[in-house]
């Protein structure tokens, strides 16, 4: 089903031709650009969880500890931002949203479309197709260490092919819908599918 996904995001690590977007210039640098405030925790681990709901057969709940008692992987890949910034070669640590799945009741066939809820009521939606891609993370890590506040500890969403808008920062829960729902940016005129490659920064 991913082959055509895979071919066209996973880059090779060396050089930048046939990795970079139209309409983006490459930077080593990681802007910080976000909606709202950055949140503080005080003490994650009693005070965070994450959580999904809608089309699975019962909502659950994980603790920060049952989080981070998953498995893990690390990636390297490319993001792109819709301000037309890329950044090559980011390193990644966190889980895979398809082992995530294992640790969650079983979703119903009419799950199409995934809405990430984050704090301050941001959301983003992406298709359920998109995150079963190995490379879309649960992120806790980039570079080593873990995430800073301002890019979204203490979990993002990893989302590839998309951009960056829709790796969105602060993640709290994770809706799993038969339709799609716009999320925050899309609301406000973002394009809905988000393709850096074919310059999908607005709507029509």
């Amino acid at each position: 089903m991913f082959n055509a996904f895979k071919k066209k995001y996973d880059r090779t690590p060396e050089g930048e031709e046939g990795r970079v977007p139209p309409g983006q210039y490459v930077t080593d640098k990681f802007p910080v650009l976000h909606y709202g405030t950055v949140p503080q925790y005080t003490n994650v681990e009693s005070s965070w969880d994450l959580r999904a709901w809608g089309e699975l057969e019962a909502p659950a709940r994980l603790s920060f500890a049952e989080f981070r008692a998953l498995p893990t992987v690390e990636i390297t890949t490319d993001i792109h931002c819709v301000t037309r910034w890329s950044k090559l070669d980011t390193q990644w640590m966190g889980v895979r949203f398809s082992e995530f799945l294992k640790a969650i009741p079983t979703l119903t066939p009419a799950v199409k479309y995934v809405i990430a809820h984050c704090e301050q009521g941001f959301t983003t939606n992406v298709s359920i197709e998109v995150l079963m891609h190995p490379t879309a993370l649960l992120a806790y890590k980039y570079d080593g260490e873990e995430l800073t506040p301002e890019h979204g500890y203490p979990l993002r969403l990893l989302t590839p092919g998309k951009y960056f808008w829709k790796s969105a920062k602060w993640l709290r829960g994770l809706e799993f819908a038969g339709h799609d729902k716009l999320g925050f940016w899309e609301r406000y005129g973002y394009n809905n599918n988000a393709d850096p490659w074919k310059e999908e920064r607005y709507a029509d």
